[in-house]
């Protein structure tokens, strides 16, 4: 088999397939980022299956989470099987599968709510209506854009990811929310959630905000990013309408088994719903 030197030029072309694969903002940003460092470990050596199998070696010597390892490994893969070399893909380490979501990582209601009313109190109309929007309808941080005036007036938006279009409803009260928001800041059309030079806001100034925000709202750091918003509205629609079908759907996942990620409890969640069984006298 040819000697294959992993360079910026293969990273670029793999990053504009990644692109024409509508893959998300920030799947983009992940993977290109696994890649450019197995590339820096290789510091221009041959890129063979053995060098592979190290570099996973290395990342549990340095005591990677074993989902984390495979999620590196699958960027490899993934640029592997674009330049045709099947041949170097790596195997992923196996993982049992989680039963519970960890205590430090798990936003409650309670944590929302403190959140949302800390940016009320300290002035972030914004952040406070941005984290309650996504909350709110479960859109992921890169699906703000489709938060527009006139998806407000109309109750509702269409969503485009990898090919699929999904129509998402937004809750009349949000929509009366944003609607008003917009107006104050003289928003006649297009997109609500703007910097103030008129600007997206990006996914990394959305997460320093809400970093930001966890000293005044008394909120573990570890416990807030934007896609725990999202995991929060999984959590309160699943024991709303007990349906992970129709979960699913609204999330965009193709998946169920994704969507059932979603709804892991804390240990403590579980150890309360084996009390309520009653099985011990």
């Amino acid at each position: 088999m040819n000697e294959f030197i992993l360079t910026e030029a293969a990273i670029a072309a793999y990053a504009g397939e990644l692109q024409a694969e509508q893959r998300a903002p920030g799947t983009v940003t992940k993977y290109l980022r696994d890649i450019r460092a197995f590339a820096a470990w290789l510091a221009g050596q041959n890129v063979t299956r053995e060098a592979v199998n190290e570099w996973k070696d290395v990342l549990l010597a340095k005591n990677y989470a074993p989902v984390t390892i495979n999620g590196m490994l699958a960027a490899l893969n993934g640029l592997f099987r674009f330049i045709g070399r099947e041949d170097l893909r790596a195997r992923f380490l196996k993982v049992q599968r989680r039963l519970f979501r960890e205590p430090r990582r798990e936003l409650t209601r309670s944590d929302y709510d403190a959140l949302v009313a800390a940016a009320e109190a300290r002035g972030q109309a914004r952040l406070g209506l941005l984290m309650e929007t996504i909350c709110a309808t479960g859109i992921r941080v890169s699906e703000l854009k489709y938060i527009t005036v006139e998806a407000e007036r109309r109750g509702r938006t269409e969503i485009s990811l990898k090919g699929k279009i999904r129509t998402i409803i937004l809750p009349a009260k949000l929509c009366r929310k944003l609607l008003k928001y917009a107006k104050k800041q003289k928003t006649a059309s297009g997109e609500i959630f703007l910097t103030r030079g008129g600007k997206p806001l990006s996914r990394r100034q959305i997460w320093a905000e809400m970093k930001a925000l966890c000293k005044y709202a008394g909120v573990e750091p570890s416990k807030v990013f934007p896609h725990n918003l999202r995991h929060l509205f999984a959590t309160a629609f699943y024991r709303a309408c007990k349906d992970i079908v129709r979960l699913a759907d609204v999330l965009g996942h193709s998946s169920i088994e994704t969507t059932r990620i979603y709804l892991l409890t804390s240990g403590a969640e579980h150890r309360r719903q084996l009390d309520r069984l009653g099985l011990v006298s």
